[in-house]
Formats: C-alpha cells, structure tokens, sequence
C-alpha cells in the first residue's frame, strides 16, 4: 500500500505516523482497539520494520497510542475527568463535598458566531449545534456553560435525548457520532456576567465569576468541541503541585 502521496520533504516514518493518525482520525481503529503488530504493519504497507517502529514510537510519546505488555499496542482512550470540577469545590451545609447534577437547557441548530467559528476552524456563519446545561445543587445554579460544537460532525446529537446521557457529553460524542476527544486544551480567566448568563446562574448582573474555555480535538488535530462554562467565584479554587 502506497503512502508516499504525502509530503516526500517528510522522513518516512512521519508520512507514515501521518498516515496512522489519519487511519485513527477516522476510526478506522477505534478508541481503545489494538492496531496491527509492526509485522503485519511492515508488510501491509511495504516499510521496514524500523520505519515502522518508529512510527509507532513517535505516537506512543505523543500518547496517541500505548503500549500493553504482552498485549500489544493500542489507540489510547484518553481519561478525562471534567476541569470543571478540579477548579470549582462545592460543599454541602455540613461541609461534605457535593457534586453537582446536570441540567441541558437547550440543544440548537445555529450559525456559528464570529467568535465560535473562528476558534473551530470554521467559515462565518457555519452550520453548529450550540448546547447549554447548567450545573446545580438543592441551593441553585453554581455552573452553567455554553458548548459549540460543528454541526456536520454532530448532526446526529440532535435526534438524541441528551437530558438522559448523563454528567459526562465525550462517551455520548464518540456512542452516537463516531466523534473521539483525543486532547484538550483550557484556559482560565476572570470577569463580571452579562445578563444572558446572569439568567443561567440565577445571579445579578455584574457578579463576579471564572471562566473555563476549553478547546477539544480529535487525533488529527482537527478542533471539535469549544465549551465556555462559568462559575461562582466563591466556588472557584486554583490548585497546582510543585515539585
């Protein structure tokens, strides 16, 4: 099988790392399966065992991929555990810990805005499904965010009860729409609610609150997910470990 259609600037090995995200981009081997071993890999494609392990090797430190000893080499399905709440604390009257249920708002097919779309890589206005849910405890809101998410990729999530998948969207993402968050990226930062998400949160306008940015996407690259969420300040708790 011939992969030189790529780049020929490009060492070997990379065309065909290139190739292997490409084949991961596009579930041709799943979140969690195991790809072929370097030998069968070797013939299929007509590279030498080196070219091929290094391939491999450049995934595996990217963490794209991971090795099981005495299994083999699978795709690694990456484990996320929401930043939300890693950055927001919330406790009970009795000061236990509690963790907030999920509320969807609202599911809509819309024109991305300027804003949305120039983070997803998208045109102006393109087509997008735009998700809002908010998080809440007996005493009300404490969370409340805005998803974006393109519409080509997703269509399939608005013929699909969402108020029933759960705290967690990515499993509903990769079940219902073949779509994988392979990595993310967030960004904190600080500012005074407007009145759109002062409703959300049950808040005055002007209230001071965090805001989480997170932009996810697949193997490739490509961006999938931009999600905006907003907390009460009060909640908000910044950790990091030194070492």
């Amino acid at each position: 099988m011939n992969i030189l259609s790529s780049d020929s600037r490009l060492p070997l090995y990379q065309r065909f790392r290139d190739h292997l995200i490409e084949q991961i981009a596009n579930n041709h081997w799943r979140a969690g399966a195991a790809i072929p071993p370097e030998a069968v890999l070797s013939t299929q494609y007509q590279l030498s065992t080196g070219t091929v392990r290094k391939a491999i090797e450049a995934l595996v430190g990217e963490g794209i991929l991971e090795r099981q000893q005495g299994r083999g080499t699978f795709v690694r399905r990456p484990k996320f555990q929401s930043s939300l709440f890693r950055c927001f604390r919330f406790q009970g009257p009795g000061g236990e810990c509690q963790l907030p249920q999920s509320r969807i708002l609202s599911v809509k097919p819309v024109k991305a805005p300027l804003s949305v779309s120039e983070v997803l890589g998208l045109a102006p206005d393109a087509p997008v499904i735009c998700i809002v849910r908010v998080h809440v405890l007996d005493t009300g809101p404490v969370l409340a965010e805005e998803i974006w998410l393109p519409r080509p990729r997703f269509q399939a999530l608005l013929d699909v009860d969402l108020t029933r998948q759960g705290l967690l969207l990515y499993p509903t993402y990769e079940e219902v729409c073949g779509q994988v968050v392979a990595s993310a990226e967030e960004a904190l930062t600080a500012e005074s609610i407007d009145d759109v998400w002062a409703r959300w949160l049950q808040v005055p306008v002007g209230s001071p609150v965090m805001v989480i940015e997170r932009l996810a996407r697949d193997y490739a690259g490509q961006p999938l997910e931009l999600r905006r969420g907003r907390g009460h300040a009060e909640h908000f708790r910044y950790r990091v470990d030194i070492r």
